[in-house]
């Protein structure tokens, strides 16, 4: 057995700030990397192209970054279960590290292969990287996870926070007979995301890698996030981190991050300022909360987590959901959140909420639906948080507020008051009104003469709809 140690990467697409890789260097000067392109993701139906292109890309500059340390990253494309272990074993591998994840399938396939390595007589060694606290760190007293984010933010807040690992370099490099050995085990050429049979000719709202996530991060940093806590609520400004992606495939640690808002409240002494810094740390705190509770209700990946929602009584139109994918509800800012997910693979947080409260009270649709179609568009697609956002917004999941309703027309008058996201994302209303656009009152035949639709719902009957059905499951 020689002294490789094989590093797989999974939702860790870079060499710094790298919790697993870091430990592997530690402990070895020969270190190789493989990413496995798994059939069991990458054949469902609920892959969005953008995605795999954003990760094609973080991978591209993962392999640089391999070759620049000396070392090589190898790419399989096979069920993980067999392909890790098989290479493992041909590159004589002494140990497999890797980063943990809180998924369901994750942790199910994690099982297996650390199984069947250890039948190989090859050592396993995980780590916990992608989040600041382990789930097993953050309990109530009583020693049972949180189902409420306030207490956990409380506790999570208060915990010391880990610094930024060393980068990886200086590794020995592998011999041609290794490489050989790699190949017949299953590494090939890392293929393009249209290879896959992915196509997205679009920019990416960031950039693929590891470099641009550090760039985006030190651009935030210096400016948007002294304003945040106001600013990232408003649709047609640029005022949050749009680095869900980097963050979801582990471009950057989320040590480089944190250690960025310590950075970010040292530089400044203004009360305002902190509050806003603060209030993105609470966001990356949502974040973890939503991957402790996947990692303790792995239910929650099936359906709703409180019981009134479990055979809540939905109408699950099919052209009603047809409407709300292609933004024609009628609903003006609902129509431009849709609107611009289908075209840049990415919608604002604020709109999320709004688009999924409508499609589970106005439409009354199962969420289940809602996130899906978010799953087969986002290109910063997580299931944990992606699955958090929806029962949230559902109110089926772990929020202490039973019903909680938004009024489109309000929402737009708070969060999109001169129309201005509106407009850019549905062109035939741009010389509208901006009063009408706000109230989503547009009179019949003007809507009908610049081809916008009629609201398909009456928002004020609906509420009353699912409240009242609410009450009844309730009660039953």
């Amino acid at each position: 057995m020689s002294d490789l140690i094989l590093f797989w990467h999974r939702r860790d697409l870079r060499i710094s700030d790298n919790i697993g890789l870091a430990a592997a260097r530690q402990q070895s000067s020969k270190i190789a990397g493989v990413f496995c392109l798994d059939p069991n993701i990458l054949q469902r139906d609920d892959v969005a192209p953008a995605r795999v292109k954003y990760m094609i890309g973080c991978l591209q500059e993962l392999q640089q970054r391999y070759a620049a340390a000396g070392s090589q990253l190898f790419i399989l494309q096979d069920d993980p279960k067999q392909a890790i272990p098989r290479l493992a074993a041909a590159l004589n591998a002494k140990a497999v590290f890797w980063n943990l994840d809180v998924e369901p399938y994750a942790k199910d396939r994690d099982r297996i292969i650390t199984d069947a390595l250890k039948e190989k007589g090859i050592a396993v060694q995980n780590f916990w990287d992608q989040l600041l606290h382990s789930p097993a760190e953050i309990r109530t007293g009583s020693k049972q996870s949180y189902t409420v984010y306030s207490p956990f933010w409380k506790n999570w807040i208060g915990k010391p926070k880990a610094t930024p690992v060393e980068i990886f370099q200086n590794g020995i490099s592998l011999t041609e007979i290794e490489k050989e050995a790699a190949r017949q085990a299953g590494a090939k050429e890392l293929p393009s995301a249209k290879a896959l049979g992915f196509i997205w000719d679009k920019e990416l709202v960031l950039a693929t890698g590891e470099t641009a996530a550090k760039a985006r991060l030190e651009e935030f940093g210096k400016s948007a996030i002294f304003e945040y806590k106001e600013r990232r609520n408003f649709p047609s400004v640029d005022g949050t981190s749009r680095l869900s992606a980097a963050l979801k495939f582990g471009a950057i640690g989320i040590r480089t991050v944190w250690a960025a808002t310590l950075a970010a409240i040292a530089q400044t002494p203004r009360e305002e300022a902190q509050a806003s810094i603060q209030t993105w740390q609470q966001e990356l705190a949502w974040r973890e909360f939503y991957q402790h509770a996947m990692y303790w209700f792995p239910d929650l990946a099936e359906g709703a987590f409180r019981e009134v929602f479990k055979d809540f009584p939905y109408d699950n139109n099919p052209e009603h959901f047809q409407a709300w994918c292609e933004g024609k509800t009628g609903y003006p800012i609902v129509d431009a959140a849709m609107r611009q997910m289908n075209e840049i693979g990415w919608m604002h947080n604020r709109c999320r909420m709004i688009v999924a409260n409508f499609l589970t009270k106005d439409l009354l649709i199962d969420f289940r639906n809602g996130e899906k179609y978010f799953m087969q568009k986002l290109y910063d697609w997580d299931l944990s948080a992606n699955n958090g956002g929806w029962q949230w917004s559902a109110s089926s999941g772990m929020d202490p507020k039973p019903v909680r309703i938004f009024n489109p027309a309000s929402q737009t008058e708070k969060f999109d008051p001169k129309a201005e996201y509106i407009r850019q994302w549905i062109p035939e209303l741009r010389l509208v009104d901006t009063q009408s656009l706000v109230t989503g009152k547009i009179p019949p035949l003007e809507r009908e003469a610049l081809g916008y639709p009629q609201p398909i719902v009456d928002h004020s009957k609906r509420q009353r709809e699912f409240k009242q059905r609410y009450s009844q499951q309730k009660a039953g």
